[in-house]
C-alpha cells in the first residue's frame, strides 16, 4: 500500500491477527428583496467541508490513478481475480427509502452518472415496480449510464430490484434490459418470524417460489440474476443452505446474504458467510454478496467481516443512507479495504476511484437533503479537522501523526494549504481556480451565475470562505427541475402586528403569480402565500436552519421536509405496502427568510416533479430573473 495512503510506516504486511470487528432572529422592520439574475436556485448544503460535485457533460477526466489495479473483466457468476471485491451501490434504491430522501428522475440520473465516475461495479437503480416514476428512472439510467463504456471497457451493471413474483420481475426486466449489462435482483424472506407472520408460508413453499422465480428471470433473457434470502441473519442455517442451493440450480449468479435488521455482530456475520461458502451445494458457481443494515452501528464492520470470510460483492450506499439506521457506507468500506486490504484482509481491493468519493457524497447529501453528521467517517466535516493542541502540534510536525488517510485521496483539498483568499475584489479567474481546486466543473453559464452571486455575497462579507462558495454552488447545481420559481418576496414583521408576506412566483410558462398572506412569523406568512399560488395540499413535516460559517453575516442554509396528499405514494420494496412519499428541499441565502422560501419552493418542485401529470417543466438554470 502506498505510503501516501498509509501514514503510519509501522504498518506492514507482517500483521497477522485480523480485527473484524435554532438558528433564530427577530425582524422588526419591513424587508423587501429583489433577486438578481438566477437568484432563484434552491439546492444547497450546510456542510462546511470543501466538498464537490459536477453534473456537466462531460467534465475533463482526472489523470489515471497510480494506486488502482486493473478491474477484472466482468463475468456475472465469477470473478477471475479472487482478491477483487465488487462494489454494489444501492443508494438509488435502499438509500432512497430513507424518510425524506425522495429523488426526482433527473436527480437519480445525475447520481447514477456520478456513481459511474466513482467506478462502482453495480448500480441498483431502483425498484421498477414501485411506481411509474421509478420504472422510468431505472429505464433511463439503463439506456444512458448502462451503455456508457469508457476507454478501459468499464460500464456499470444496472440492476433492478423485484419481489419474488412474475409481475415485479417482468417489470424489472423491462426497465433494465436496455443496459449493456442488465441484472435482476429478486428476494424473498427466509427467517422463521417472516415466514410465520409476513408470508404465512411453509419453508417448502418459499423454496419453490424462489426456485421458480429465478428460473422465470433467466427465461426472460437475463443472464445476471441475484437472489437474496431476506433476513438471512436470523434464518435457520440448514434452510439457507437448501434454498440457496436450489436457486443456484435455477440459474442465480449472485447470492446476496442480507443482515436485514442489523442484528449480527462481525464475528457472527463472518461465520455466516463462511458457513454458507462451506455448506451450500454449487456455491463455487456464484458470487457471494453482503448487505448489512446499521441498526447496531455495525454495518461496515459486518461487511468487512463478510468480505474477509469470502464474500466478493458488498452492497453499500453513499453516506450510509437507507432504511431505519441506514446501510454500510460505501466510503467507509472502500477506504477500509484500501487502507487495510493488503495488511489484514488478505490482499482485497476494489475498482473504486476514491478521488470521486467526496464529490459523490456531496451530491447525495444535497439531492436527498440528508445532512451528513460532522463526525461521519471519511466525509464528515470533522474527519480531517484537528482542534486538540497535542494533535495540532503533531500535525504541524508530520501529518502522519494523526491522519491515516491523505484527504486528497478522497478528493478533498485543504483550503489552508491553497493560499487563496477570495473577497469583493477577486475576479472570475480566481473564483474559477478555487472552484476547480474544490472539485467543481461548471459550464460557462453556471460559472457566470455563480460569479454574480459570489460578488453579491462578497460585497457584504469581507472574506468569502470555501463553505460560502460551496453553499452558493450547491444552490445552483443541486436543484429539482422548476415548475415554480421564486421572483420576489417582501416581508413585514415585528411586535406591532401579524407578519405579512407578499410573494411573486413564475410558473413553467413564465406567467407571474402574486399572493399576500398573514402568519405567526415571516416564514409562516411567506409559506402561506406560496401555498395560495401553488394550490397543492402540503404538510410541512420538518424545518431546520444552519449557518454555513460563524458570524452574523453568514450564509444560511435551510432544509424542509414536506408531505403532499394521498396521491403521492409508492410501493415499499420490503413490505409491499403503499407508502406516502415525503419530499425535501434546501435553500441558501444571506437572509434567512429568502433561504427558507427557496427551500420550500424547492420541495414543492420536487413533489410536483414526482406527480405523474405535473405541469410542463423547464430547466431552472435557464431562467433569468430581472433585477
Amino acid at each position: 500500500m502506498a505510503s501516501s495512503l498509509l501514514r503510519n510506516p509501522s504498518l506492514s504486511s507482517s500483521t497477522t491477527t485480523p480485527s473484524l470487528p435554532t438558528f433564530s432572529t427577530t425582524i422588526t422592520t419591513p424587508l423587501s428583496f429583489r433577486f438578481p439574475p438566477s437568484h432563484h436556485r434552491r439546492r444547497s448544503s450546510s456542510a462546511s467541508l470543501r466538498l464537490s460535485c459536477s453534473i456537466s457533460d462531460p467534465p475533463p477526466p482526472l489523470p489515471p490513478h497510480p494506486l488502482r489495479r486493473r478491474r477484472p473483466d466482468y463475468i456475472p457468476n465469477r470473478i477471475s481475480d479472487p482478491n477483487y471485491v465488487r462494489i454494489f451501490d444501492t443508494t438509488l434504491r435502499d438509500g432512497e427509502q430513507s424518510p425524506g430522501a425522495t429523488l426526482t428522475s433527473k436527480e437519480k440520473l445525475d447520481i447514477a452518472r456520478q456513481l459511474a465516475k466513482l467506478g462502482v461495479d453495480i448500480i441498483e437503480a431502483g425498484f421498477p415496480a414501485a411506481s411509474k416514476d421509478d420504472f422510468e428512472a431505472v429505464k433511463t439510467i439503463s439506456e444512458t449510464v448502462g451503455n456508457a463504456v469508457d476507454e478501459n471497457g468499464y460500464v456499470p451493471v444496472i440492476c433492478g430490484l423485484s419481489r419474488c413474483n412474475e409481475r415485479d420481475i417482468q417489470t424489472a426486466w423491462e426497465a433494465v434490459r436496455y443496459a449493456k449489462r442488465p441484472r435482476i435482483h429478486t428476494f424473498i424472506a427466509t427467517s422463521d418470524i417472516h415466514l410465520e407472520y409476513k408470508l404465512k408460508k411453509s419453508k417448502q413453499e418459499v423454496i419453490e417460489i424462489a426456485r421458480s422465480m429465478v428460473r422465470f428471470a433467466r427465461s426472460l433473457g437475463c443472464d445476471d440474476v441475484e437472489f437474496s434470502p431476506e433476513d438471512a441473519g436470523r434464518s435457520e442455517r440448514e434452510f439457507l443452505y437448501e434454498i440457496l442451493g436450489e436457486v443456484i440450480k435455477a440459474g442465480a449468479t449472485t447470492l446476496n446474504i442480507p443482515d436485514t435488521v442489523g442484528i449480527t455482530l462481525p464475528s457472527e456475520f463472518g461465520q455466516l458467510i463462511a458457513d454458507i461458502k462451506a455448506n451450500t451445494p454449487g456455491i463455487e458457481n456464484v458470487v457471494i454478496s453482503t448487505h448489512c443494515q446499521n441498526d447496531l452501528g455495525l454495518s461496515t464492520a459486518n461487511t468487512l467481516s463478510g468480505a474477509h470470510a469470502g464474500a466478493r460483492q458488498v452492497e453499500v450506499t453513499i453516506n450510509g443512507i437507507g432504511e431505519r439506521a441506514g446501510n454500510a457506507s460505501l466510503e467507509e468500506v472502500v477506504m477500509a479495504i484500501k487502507c487495510r486490504g493488503d495488511h489484514v484482509l488478505g490482499g482485497l481491493y476494489t475498482g473504486i476511484d476514491t478521488r470521486h468519493i467526496v464529490m459523490t457524497s456531496k451530491m447525495v447529501e444535497d439531492y436527498t437533503g440528508m445532512q451528513t453528521q460532522p463526525h461521519k467517517a471519511i466525509v464528515g466535516a470533522n474527519a480531517f479537522a484537528h482542534e486538540s493542541g497535542i494533535h495540532q502540534d503533531g500535525m504541524l510536525k508530520h501529518k502522519g501523526t494523526y491522519e491515516i488517510i491523505c484527504p486528497e485521496e478522497i478528493g478533498l483539498e485543504r483550503s489552508n494549504d491553497a493560499g487563496i483568499v477570495l473577497g469583493k475584489l477577486s475576479g472570475r479567474h480566481a473564483l474559477k481556480d478555487r472552484l476547480t481546486e474544490l472539485g467543481y466543473v461548471l459550464d460557462d453559464e453556471q460559472l457566470s451565475t455563480i460569479f454574480w452571486r459570489f460578488k453579491s455575497v462578497a460585497e457584504q462579507k469581507k472574506r468569502v470562505t470555501d463553505a460560502d462558495i460551496i453553499a452558493l454552488v450547491s444552490d445552483e447545481v443541486f436543484q429539482p427541475e422548476a415548475v415554480w420559481k421564486l421572483l420576489d418576496i417582501q416581508i413585514t414583521c415585528g411586535t406591532l402586528g401579524l407578519s405579512t408576506a407578499t410573494v411573486k412566483l413564475a410558473d413553467a410558462d413564465g406567467k407571474e403569480h402574486c399572493a399576500c398572506s398573514m402568519g405567526t412569523g415571516p416564514v409562516d406568512s411567506a409559506y402561506k402565500a406560496v401555498d395560495l399560488i401553488v394550490k397543492e395540499p402540503t404538510t410541512l413535516l420538518e424545518y431546520s436552519m444552519n449557518a454555513v460559517t460563524e458570524g452574523i453575516d453568514a450564509i444560511a442554509t435551510t432544509r424542509v421536509l414536506v408531505r403532499g396528499s394521498n396521491t403521492y405514494t409508492s410501493t415499499n420494496a420490503i413490505t409491499g405496502e403503499e407508502v406516502l412519499r415525503t419530499f425535501s428541499g434546501t435553500g441558501a441565502g444571506m437572509d434567512i427568510v429568502v433561504s427558507s422560501v427557496k427551500a420550500y419552493v424547492g420541495a414543492l418542485n420536487k413533489m410536483l416533479d414526482f406527480k405523474e401529470k405535473s405541469p410542463k417543466k423547464i430547466p431552472s438554470r435557464n431562467i433569468k430573473v430581472t433585477a
